[in-house]
């Protein structure tokens, strides 16, 4: 006997949750095992549930569909994007071969992404995942805001609030208000990329700045400058990290 697909629906629309689980009643093979309304309780209810196949809507308040996906990382289920209206999103879920569904929801349609997604627990998509994921951030740059999850809990903060960014080999510590600080699965040189590049400046190969907390700079010796920041915290200027602060802050 063929393993039931143990579903979670996340839609912040609770007549689109209820239309979704109508028409997978059609399909006895599949098991809805929640329902979420927002992206929080979503990122929560995965690990919680451990579901095979998320049907995850793309417009949502506070967390989106793409938010959700960047937290869940390599805990991801497979995933079938569900979206009002979004030409962007089609094209690009085409492209990685991803599959999709346009609101309302309909039986033959859903039926064909059931028979896809069938395929695809057998194989794993989550490199075409990760491109998507890489092409909407870039899309969404300079950042406004980092996602960041502790376990079940997820953590938005706004990028304008960060002092600091700090590379721990492959991750990133991040320096927020109120000395508390979040360890983030990231690799600096891919932030650096993302970041504003008229407020943040990358002072040292382990150090990306904002601008807005540096009190001043001072030498240290014959060739090296340290920064100074509004906190009191002090950090290594490289040269090449002198030569670009010179040049954001002339």
């Amino acid at each position: 006997m063929t393993r039931s697909i143990r579903a979670l629906i996340v839609d912040d629309e609770k007549p689109a949750r209820q239309a979704l689980k109508n028409e997978l009643q059609k399909f006895p093979e599949v098991e809805v095992v929640g329902e979420c309304g927002d992206g929080f309780a979503a990122v929560k209810a995965v690990q919680e549930l451990t579901p095979d196949l998320l049907f995850l809507d793309i417009q949502m308040p506070r967390l989106d569909g793409f938010d959700v996906l960047e937290l869940l990382g390599a805990a991801a289920p497979a995933v079938v994007f569900v979206t009002a209206h979004d030409e962007y999103a089609l094209r690009a879920f085409e492209a990685r071969a991803l599959d999709y569904l346009l609101k309302p929801v309909r039986g033959e349609r859903l039926k064909q992404a059931l028979e896809r997604i069938r395929q695809a627990l057998k194989h794993s998509t989550a490199t075409a995942r990760s491109a998507l994921l890489e092409d909407h951030r870039r899309r969404q740059a300079p950042l406004q805001r980092i996602l960041v999850r502790l376990g079940t809990e997820v953590h938005v903060v706004a990028t304008a609030e960060i002092s600091l960014f700090e590379a721990e080999d492959d991750y990133v510590r991040i320096h927020a208000p109120g000395n508390r600080t979040f360890l983030k699965s990231e690799r600096l040189n891919r932030l650096e990329e993302l970041l504003d590049p008229r407020q943040f400046c990358r002072i040292h190969r382990s150090y990306i700045l904002n601008v807005n907390f540096l009190a001043k700079i001072e030498p240290w010796s014959r060739d090296r400058r340290i920064a100074k920041l509004t906190d009191g915290r002090i950090l290594p200027i490289s040269r090449e990290g002198y030569a670009r602060l010179k040049e954001l802050l002339k």
